[in-house]
């Protein structure tokens, strides 16, 4: 038996359907113009025929060598030996011109030094010269590919465990989203391009294959992708502002160092706005599908709901994700940034202080920045998927009206005959017509 509807009969699908002609319409004419926008944003920002430069050509002529550690002693930092303030360590070369060969490479004997022993796989740094001499040779790294793919390995095993197709998805637009990083958000700025403008152009590649990739071609998606795109214009928005009223130059020691080895000109500035908004992408994406998925949910459970229904029952869910979200982001940058506020501590300053220099003020403005985004994606995103929402076309449940079973044979009731004057016939169940 099936339910009749104003669009159909209904065949198990849900009690929501697929959106109507002009919801579609109306997402496709938002949609549309931005998709166009970001590939022609992303074909002009590219730098096509731009030969890339390598360590040698800014300078770095440091060579990475692999190695393996086959004795340590303590002996002199010196050509001469005499002092101990050293660790000496024989390392055997397994790739470079020197191969097989062994090197003996002194280290400071400091507390911040880091430990070697025997077996260690670690990473030397080749500053020219012969490759047989030690002193060509200077401790760079430990090896840390091994333990680096198991790592990856049980991530993507527990995340098929438990998403299947979606976590495939999912894992999918991860590897999509670090390979446009590095073919295009990489390139594009080492090649001088406008930072900001390559971060923009960049999420909205990556907020495009991701979400599609991921969660599906659907209004319910594209109502995702439309919240994302205006919290990250916002981001942008209060981000340039607030980095410019606040006089951020951009220039900690990294990008100092940057600009000083690329030996031309890299908005600085610019360089913290593009970290800022690929930074908020990700979390973003969070708020936003969540929403969209809470208020579709609730259309789906309830078809009666309207617009403003929806709206305060997602802001109501939005509210209770958002307080996590904004604590996540401001203890993710407090554990990150651990060291640097020790150093702080120590010197003196107050509170105050601190927060206002250069290195953590910008944090504090991108951290901020951020979280504003996160709080307005969550009015923007539910009001846009409890008007989408609103309009899906809507099945009836299907009311069924509920027969018992057939009885079997053996136990339907006999026939009773009989006498019921006695009691040996009521005692048999046989039932006696009167006379």
């Amino acid at each position: 038996m099936h339910a009749k509807t104003g669009h159909g009969h209904g065949h198990g699908h849900g009690p929501v359907g697929p959106s109507s002609a002009p919801v579609r319409r109306l997402l496709l004419v938002l949609l549309v113009p931005l998709v166009l926008a970001t590939v022609v944003g992303a074909l002009v920002l590219y730098p096509w025929g731009h030969e890339q430069k390598t360590g040698a050509d800014v300078g770095l002529t440091q060579t990475p060598v692999l190695g393996e550690v086959t004795a340590v002693a303590r002996g002199g930092c010196g050509p001469g030996g005499q002092d101990t303030g050293c660790v000496l360590v024989t390392v055997r070369m397994t790739d470079g011109a020197a191969a097989g060969r062994d090197v003996r490479v002194p280290v400071p004997d400091q507390p911040t030094s880091p430990t070697f022993e025997v077996g260690d796989e670690i990473v030397l740094s080749f500053a020219g010269g012969d490759p047989a001499e030690s002193t060509s040779y200077q401790l760079a790294d430990f090896q840390r590919g091994t333990p680096m793919l198991v790592l990856a390995v049980l991530f993507a095993a527990a995340v098929l465990l438990l998403g299947r197709r979606q976590g495939l998805a999912a894992l999918g637009s991860l590897v999509v989203s670090l390979l446009l990083i590095a073919l295009f958000v990489l390139p594009a700025i080492l090649a001088g391009e406008s930072p900001v403008a390559v971060a923009v152009v960049g999420a909205g590649l990556i907020m495009f294959v991701v979400l599609y990739l991921t969660h599906g071609i659907s209004a319910r998606t594209t109502t995702a992708v439309l919240g994302t795109l205006t919290s990250l214009v916002l981001i942008g928005v209060l981000g340039v502002a607030f980095s410019a009223f606040s006089r951020l130059t951009g220039l900690d020691q990294d990008s100092a160092n940057l600009i000083a080895v690329l030996g031309h000109g890299i908005d600085a500035r610019g360089l913290l706005l593009a970290g800022t908004i690929i930074g908020a992408l990700g979390v973003l994406d969070d708020v936003t599908v969540t929403q969209t998925s809470a208020v579709w949910e609730l259309r789906r459970a309830n078809p009666a709901l309207g617009f403003r229904e929806l709206y305060a029952a997602g802001s109501r869910i939005g509210r209770d994700h958002l307080s996590s979200v904004v604590n996540t982001l401001v203890m993710a940058y407090a554990g990150a940034a651990l060291p640097l506020l020790l150093t702080f501590a120590l010197s003196g300053r107050t509170l105050a202080e601190i927060l206002t220099t250069q290195q953590v003020a910008q944090e504090v403005v991108r951290t901020l920045v951020g979280s504003i985004g996160l709080v307005a994606a969550v009015p923007i995103t539910t009001a846009l998927a409890a008007w989408v929402a609103g309009r899906e076309a809507v099945e009836e449940p299907v009311r069924k009206i509920w027969t018992p079973p057939p009885v079997p044979e053996s136990l339907r009731p006999r026939r009773l005959t009989g006498d019921l004057g006695t009691g040996h016939d009521r005692a048999q169940g046989t039932r006696r017509r009167p006379g």
